[in-house]
């Protein structure tokens, strides 16, 4: 089977995890957490970097110290991860949904201003899959409407808006060091903001909101969303090879281009846009409709040749839980919903092997040649 992702861990990781041991500093208090911290709000140009256990963890404390409360709405990609929309939520907001580029897969942002009322605090700008959101037009309009930018980059580390760092947008911005990301953790996640206020808010929310002075003492509830110097020792191993691991992504991206480009039956992701090469985090396929057949189907067959896929977001205003709570009701995204419908990824973890890009390509080939 070739894995549809698979971590590389053949740098310093062991060494780095074998000091932690060594040490004893294993818990949220060692010192591997404090440089990971700083080496990658460095790398972002960001001034504070809090480590949290997941990505998850990253957007809920970073919706919450944006000032995201009751009634507030924040504008969001029907097309994402459930983290996005649940972080609001449970902060006592509400998500209000837009649709999404079909090119890059992204949040339209040309549908963003419609959706703005007197409620609207923020703007969730998520980067999809390999492409960032177009943040020019974005920042604009949060500008123009004296709105919070909450920018979720747990997808494209590394990636650069018009020469500028993804993660450098928000007033509060998050990422995901989950297996499958350009670095991992294992779990794990980072909050990124230029606001010593945020900042401190964050940290924090992160450590069960303990006064300064009377550590057991609590004026509100946070959450224990540490990470651990385990965990951290893991990412600053990964972080060392950043660069590596995106030229490999997109070795990776081209390779998929080259062996593809002619099948008729689907469409690849976009190269570049006017402000952004493609970093394929994942390398997307969707199918044309009047090939007769879905992504359900599609990854069937393609498992069948023990090929691993995995499906496309599912949208938010068709999630079941939010269904249940009476959200979303009678909208429709269409973009979004054809995205799901149709679309899958292939293999492109950084372990992956030439040989097996070559025999993932043979496979789509087989598939969808007719």
């Amino acid at each position: 089977m070739i894995p549809v992702n698979e971590p590389l861990l053949d740098g310093n990781e062991k060494k780095y995890l074998e000091e932690c041991i060594d040490t004893g500093w294993i818990s949220s208090e060692g010192p591997f957490v404090k440089k990971f911290e700083e080496e990658f709000s460095k790398r972002a140009g960001r001034k504070f970097g809090i480590a949290v256990c997941n990505g998850t963890a990253a957007l809920e404390a970073a919706v919450i110290a944006a000032g995201i409360g009751k009634g507030d709405e924040v504008i969001m990609p029907a097309f994402t991860i459930i983290s996005c929309a649940s972080a609001v939520i449970r902060a006592g907001g509400m998500p209000v949904l837009v649709d999404s580029d079909p090119e890059t897969w992204n949040m339209d942002v040309g549908q963003i201003e419609d959706k703005i009322t007197s409620r609207t605090k923020a703007i969730m700008a998520v980067h999809i899959y390999g492409l960032p959101v177009d943040m020019e037009p974005l920042q604009k309009l949060a500008l123009k409407y004296e709105l919070k930018i909450i920018e979720d980059a747990a997808e494209l580390i590394g990636q650069t808006y018009n020469g500028k760092q993804c993660g450098s947008f928000g007033d509060v911005s998050t990422f995901s060091f989950y297996p499958n990301k350009h670095i991992t953790t294992g779990e794990g996640g980072m909050i990124l903001t230029d606001d010593v206020e945020t900042a401190e808010r964050c940290r924090s929310l992160r450590n069960l909101c303990f006064q300064s002075g009377k550590r057991f003492v609590h004026d509100e509830l946070g959450f224990n969303f540490r990470m651990t110097n385990l965990q951290a020792a893991l990412g600053m191993a990964q972080f060392e090879r950043l660069d590596e691991f995106i030229e490999k992504k997109r070795h990776i991206g081209k390779m998929y281009n080259e062996g593809l480009k002619d099948l008729k039956s689907i469409r690849l992701p976009l190269e570049k846009t006017e402000y952004s090469d493609n970093i394929y985090w994942v390398y997307g396929i969707v199918i044309k409709k009047e090939t007769g057949i879905n992504a359900v189907k599609a990854m069937k067959k393609l498992a069948d040749q023990k090929i691993g896929t995995r499906p496309f977001f599912y949208p938010m205003h068709l999630q079941p839980v939010f269904k249940k709570m009476d959200l979303f009701v009678n909208e429709n995204y269409p973009v979004s919903e054809e995205l799901s419908e149709m679309g899958f990824y292939i293999p492109s973890g950084l372990a992956i092997s030439n040989d097996q890009i070559d025999r993932t390509i043979g496979s789509i080939r087989a598939i969808f040649k007719n």
